[in-house]
């Protein structure tokens, strides 16, 4: 759940070398929270917003001793009662940390599942919503992941490369007034 939240808003590339040196310093909530507001960020930055992220890492874990005796809720509901857990990162915990259905509607998800035709949202919780309405729930926890690559490299946001679509066919392109 943590890396999750230094994820967002972060490029990968950056966000996996910074969990791995706020891993080594601390990887339960106790031991984060010895940690210094400092450390924190020291030990994250890089990562976007990383002052406010390091005060969302202390606030986080401070609940899970007080509300879940240590542990990390495994249901989307009691994660969005956590600071700084939105509806992406609660659907990300859920199905990769607990193997439970949900759909992690990121930016991707919602433009890609728009372009294609199968949704009408305007946010990605809408999307999310139609999506849980629509999507057979088998293909919920892998959805994401399907199209996260495919939303960074063929499906891109402006001019997307509709010549090297394997979809192609399928696609309704909503929204699509360029493309490659």
């Amino acid at each position: 759940m943590i890396a999750c939240i230094l994820s967002l808003r972060t490029q990968d590339t950056t966000t996996g070398p910074a969990a791995a040196r706020l891993f080594a310093l601390a990887d339960t909530p106790r031991p984060m929270l010895a940690l210094t507001h400092r450390q924190i960020e020291r030990a994250i930055y890089p990562v976007g917003f990383y002052r406010t992220k390091a005060r969302v890492i202390r606030r986080i874990c401070a609940a899970l001793l007080e509300r879940f005796g240590g542990r990390v809720p495994d249901t989307i509901d009691e994660l969005l009662t956590l600071d700084g857990v939105g509806r992406k990162t609660a659907n990300l915990v859920v199905t990769l940390g607990f193997n439970k259905p949900g759909i992690c509607v990121d930016t991707h998800v919602h433009r890609i599942s728009n372009r294609l035709g199968y949704v009408r949202t305007r946010t990605p919780d809408e999307t999310e919503t139609a999506l849980r309405a629509t999507l057979p729930r088998r293909y919920w926890i892998g959805y994401n992941d399907l199209l996260v690559t495919f939303g960074q490299n063929v499906c891109v946001p402006i001019s997307p490369r509709c010549s090297i679509c394997p979809v192609q066919a399928l696609c309704r392109r909503v929204g699509v007034t360029t493309s490659r």
